[in-house]
This record gives C-alpha cells, sequence and structure tokens, in this order.
C-alpha cells in the first residue's frame, strides 16, 4: 500500500509539470497553439514504441479501421478540445490558478452521465460542490486584479477543456470496449487527433512562425513526464491495489497533489504570485473535495 502512495504521488508530480511547463512556455512568449500541438506529436512516437509488439499496434489499426469516423471525432473532442483550451488558459492565468480551476472536470464527468445510460451518483455530486465553491472564491479573488473579461475567457477555456476530456475519453471507452487495453486506446486517440493538431501547427505558423527550440525542449518534457511518466505511474498505483476498493480510493485521492505541486512548481520556478487568503482557501477546499470525493465513490 504504501508503495501504491508514493507512485500516486509522484504521479501526480509529474502530472503538475503540464500546468508548469505550459505557463512557462507562455510567459517566454511560445504561442500556445505550438505548445499543444507539440505535446501530441511527441507523444505519438513515444506510445508506439511503448505498445512494443507488432500486434498490439496492428490491433488498434483494425479498431480505427472499423469505425474511423467515430475515431476521429472522438479523439479531436477528447484530445484536441481538452488540450488545446487548457493550453491556452495558461495564457491568462498562474499555473496553480489554472491546476486547480481543472479540477472541475470531476463534476463534469458526473454531470455527462446520463449520456452514458447510467443515474448521475447524487453523493458525487454532492461532495464535488465543495471544488465548484473553492473555484469559485479562487475567480473571486481573481477578479481582484483582472477585469471580468481577463478572468472568464480563461475559465470559458478550461469549462470547455473539463467536458471535452470526459466526453471524448469516455465514448471511445464504449466504442472499444475490452477489444483494446487503455495503452492501445491512447495511442489510437492520439494518431485519430493527428489531423486536429496539423491545423493547429498551421494556425502557428501562420501566427508566429516555427517555434523556438526552448518551446520544442519544454513540449517534449510536457509529452514525456505527464503523458507517459506520470499515466504509467497513476495506472502501476492503481494495478497494485485493484482489489481494495478504500485503499484504491486513497490512490485516486492522491492527485490531489498535482494542485500543491503545482503551486509549489509555479511560485518557486516561475515566480508566480502565492495565492491571497481567499485563494488559497479557495485552493484548500478544491484539494479537500477531490480527497472526499474519491473516497464517496467506493463502497
Amino acid at each position: 500500500m504504501n508503495n501504491a502512495i508514493l507512485l500516486g504521488l509522484f504521479s501526480s508530480l509529474f502530472f503538475a509539470a503540464t500546468f508548469v511547463l505550459n505557463r512557462s512556455m507562455s510567459l517566454s512568449g511560445g504561442d500556445a497553439w505550438w505548445s499543444a500541438a507539440l505535446r501530441f506529436v511527441f507523444m505519438l512516437p513515444m506510445l508506439y514504441l511503448l505498445l512494443g509488439m507488432q500486434t498490439k499496434r496492428s490491433a488498434v489499426y483494425r479498431a480505427i479501421r472499423q469505425a474511423p469516423i467515430a475515431w476521429l471525432l472522438w479523439s479531436t473532442v477528447g484530445f484536441g478540445l481538452f488540450y488545446l483550451p487548457l493550453t491556452l488558459s495558461a495564457d491568462y492565468a498562474s499555473s496553480w490558478l489554472v491546476a486547480s480551476s481543472w479540477q472541475i472536470t470531476i463534476i463534469a464527468g458526473i454531470l455527462l452521465t446520463p449520456l452514458f445510460g447510467q443515474a448521475i451518483p447524487l453523493r458525487n455530486l454532492f461532495f464535488s460542490c465543495l471544488i465548484v465553491l473553492g473555484i469559485i472564491l479562487l475567480q473571486i479573488d481573481n477578479l481582484r486584479t483582472l477585469s471580468l473579461r481577463e478572468s472568464l475567457y480563461p475559465l470559458l477555456l478550461i469549462l470547455l477543456a473539463a467536458f471535452a476530456y470526459p466526453l471524448g475519453n469516455r465514448k471511445m471507452m464504449v466504442l472499444v470496449g475490452n477489444r483494446l487495453t487503455t495503452q492501445q486506446r491512447v495511442y489510437g486517440m492520439v494518431l485519430c487527433s493527428m489531423p486536429f493538431w496539423l491545423i493547429c501547427m498551421a494556425i502557428a505558423t501562420t501566427n508566429s512562425g516555427l517555434p523556438p527550440v526552448s518551446q520544442v525542449s519544454q513540449s517534449f518534457m510536457v509529452a514525456l513526464f505527464s503523458g507517459v511518466i506520470a499515466t504509467l505511474l497513476f495506472f502501476k498505483a492503481t494495478e497494485l491495489v485493484k482489489h481494495n476498493m478504500k485503499q484504491l480510493a486513497v490512490i485516486e485521492a492522491t492527485q490531489a497533489g498535482e494542485i500543491l505541486f503545482t503551486l509549489l512548481g509555479g511560485v518557486l520556478l516561475l515566480s508566480d504570485p502565492m495565492p491571497s487568503g481567499l485563494a488559497f482557501v479557495g485552493l484548500m477546499i478544491v484539494v479537500l473535495g477531490i480527497f472526499i470525493n474519491g473516497f464517496s465513490t467506493k463502497p
């Protein structure tokens, strides 16, 4: 159990790299369209190599050929309409504000449940209201230094990302069923989202030219740290305790560490402002909401 907790915490540390590095690229003048696209461009060969055997990749290609339109659509929603808005929001808010506001995706996932033939889990929805309260406090504090428009724009981007991510991923899970592993499904989704990312790169080239070397290297780190290492660590942690629902809840709750690691990284590495009293209370409420929500899903 202790090993699983450590793996869960380390995964949240690597997931936090997304928010810190995206903010770093934004502060250095990097085009957010490049930052978003390059992550998935780098993830593609990484996942290709991780799958290893040709037979595993062949199974992915067969699944795509059976329903190409659905793969293209939901991969674009689940990855494209998730990560591009999330990356764009880094131009307008500190890394810890984006990371904490992003947790509204937990509520989005709950609200999308009826689309998949199930009732909304009211207990989860109740506890998730803590997350909403925390985010409201964060945004109220944000309004003290920014105009209403400057505060609402990144929040709307995060809301789009928060609904697109669970919608696209759940649609794909329904589509493939048990025919593919998680790694195979993610590889197929990255592959099928490439047309979207090629369009993003064309827009970025028109707007700002080619990306600087520093942005390319940081995008590579995002792909490696968040797209590969964090995901594998989290899957391994859940695998270790998958037969114990209480322990699994603890591992899922470790993802609240993502916010705290982002806060530390943003303040120490990027000189992000420390959250004020109200914002800090909001941030802690979000963390508490994630923690309680993780336990409320288990019997």
